[in-house]
């Protein structure tokens, strides 16, 4: 079948390509004007697909909460090992070198200088630690920014090193591209004709607001020298939004609230874990795979599904069960961060054109399990799919349908829809308390302003509404139409005070 399938996508590659990109637009916006059309022509199925879909937000609330609760605690009990030992007592342990890539384009010094004292300050032998300064060469003071940092930690690591990516005609502007230059830099330089094996060589690749726990890069060479199939893995942390969570706007807050949490539960659910924002994996496995590709924004689904079904399905993300905390979106003004916040959205879930690619891999690459391939593509498309569709059908769905159908509306299923929808959704607040606490127990406590704040914090979240739509919904669908329309998107800086 996917000789077929190939031969088909060979022979119609415009036609097959955007009926691709169309799809996931066609389907959020499908979803989302469902509930307006189908209360005039099948009120019922609409009515019972919004009561299916507030049952679906039900379960994922407290499977967020589970998860998160799980995660959370495996990650008390990992804080407390000392993994510096544990990965001395592995077979090769003074041969393993991790090499970490900083892409960064009109990031601070300060920023840059926080993330690279974070890795001075791993527990693992600093001489194994290689760093890679990826600058843009059209920034204006990249040099002079990476000459400093360079001379600031000139003989703390093994080596530190700077790129400066060039504009290259073909290649899309952004992260992907800049670390593929830097990669391929650092292979020719410490590997290929260097001091390093790459049989037991890793490479991190960290935004430029990462704060890495101290025992990161010993517990990744405990687990990468125990993993049977280092080779072929990725390596994943819950990364938090902790640095500048009491500075942020209030509505930023609640979004980094969230999205920590998840990302924290997301350690614990086997194939839904894939390499996100900071990751590692074996630069085996990233020269096998021809590294990171040039012709896209987003970069770390890409790579990792790249490495999927380069390995006929035999990747999966491993995790690490330690806190790497980054920046949320800031700047000078509260609405510039708005603003900031906004943007970076939009960046993330333009990850959907990504999708189409996913879609035709899953049709086309032979050998690969049938079950691992479409579970994982089906969590993925699901998420996407559903980013921008789940503000509308869990807020104002059930009142629309009656609103529009008056008729509709005089019946008992049609009466009792929006108090079935209430009920439903109040629940989940049960869930949001107990996550509040977990969330302030995950949080290092230096970081609290003040106890009256911390107390005051579930009030917020009566802003939840707005913020959902204007931080989740609103950027996502015009993400998805954009793909829909095959334009593409030009990469913005996330600003992060």
């Amino acid at each position: 079948m996917t000789h077929f399938f190939d031969k088909f996508f060979t022979r119609y590659p415009i036609k097959t390509q955007r009926a691709l990109e169309i799809l996931p637009g066609f389907v959020s916006w499908f979803l989302i004007l469902f509930p307006l059309w189908g209360a005039l022509v099948i009120p019922y199925i609409v009515a019972y697909f919004v009561l299916f879909f507030d049952v679906f937000w039900f379960y994922r609330s407290f499977a967020l909460l589970v998860t998160a609760y799980i995660a959370s605690q495996k990650i008390k009990k990992a804080e407390k090992v000392d993994w510096l030992s544990e990965s001395k007592k592995q077979n090769h342990f003074s041969e393993v070198a991790h090499i970490v890539i900083i892409p960064n384009y009109q990031e601070s010094f300060e920023k840059l200088l926080r993330l690279i004292t974070t890795l001075a300050q791993q527990t693992f032998p600093k001489e194994k630690i290689y760093v890679v300064l990826a600058m843009e060469k059209r920034e204006k003071n990249a040099r002079k920014k990476a000459d400093d940092l360079i001379r600031e930690f000139g003989g703390v690591f093994g080596g530190i090193f700077s790129t400066f990516h060039p504009d290259i005609p073909g290649e899309v502007k952004g992260k992907s591209s800049n670390e593929a230059y830097g990669g391929k830099y650092i292979y020719k330089k410490i590997i290929k004709s260097g001091p390093l094996d790459i049989n037991f060589t890793t490479v991190t690749t960290a935004d430029a607001d990462t704060c890495f726990d101290p025992q990161y890069l010993s517990y990744l060479t405990q687990s990468f020298l125990k993993d049977e199939k280092k080779y072929n893995n990725f390596w994943q942390s819950a990364t938090v939004d902790h640095n500048n969570f009491w500075t942020v706007p209030a509505p930023i807050r609640i979004f980094s609230f969230f999205s920590s949490l998840w990302r924290t539960g997301l350690l614990v659910q086997g194939d839904r874990l894939i390499a996100t924002s900071t990751y590692s994996l074996s630069f085996k496995l990233l020269e096998r795979i021809g590294f990171w590709d040039t012709d896209v924004i987003p970069e770390d689904y890409r790579v990792f599904f790249k490495a999927f079904y380069k390995t006929g399905g035999d990747v999966k993300a491993n995790p690490i069960f330690l806190k790497t905390s980054l920046d949320s979106p800031m700047s000078h003004t509260y609405i510039k961060s708005l603003k900031t916040k906004y943007h970076q959205i939009r960046r993330w879930s333009y990850g959907v054109s990504d999708d189409p690619l996913f879609i035709k891999w899953w049709f086309t690459v032979p050998n690969v399990p049938f079950f691992k391939k479409t579970k994982i593509l089906f969590h993925v498309l699901i998420d996407h799919f559903l980013w921008p569709v789940n503000w509308f059908i869990i807020t104002i769905a059930a009142n629309v349908i009656t609103l529009i159908n008056p008729v509709f509306a005089r019946t008992a299923l049609g009466y009792n829809l929006p108090i079935l929808a209430r009920i439903i959704l109040a629940s989940t607040i049960i869930a949001l308390a107990i996550m509040i606490v977990i969330d302030y127990r995950n949080r290092p406590k230096y970081i609290s302003r003040s106890k009256t704040r911390e107390l005051l914090f579930p009030l917020e979240f009566v802003l939840m509404p707005v913020a959902g739509f204007f931080f989740n919904s609103l950027p996502a669908i015009i993400s998805h139409t954009q793909v829909m329309f095959g334009k593409k998107m030009e990469y913005k800086v996330t600003e992060k005070l």
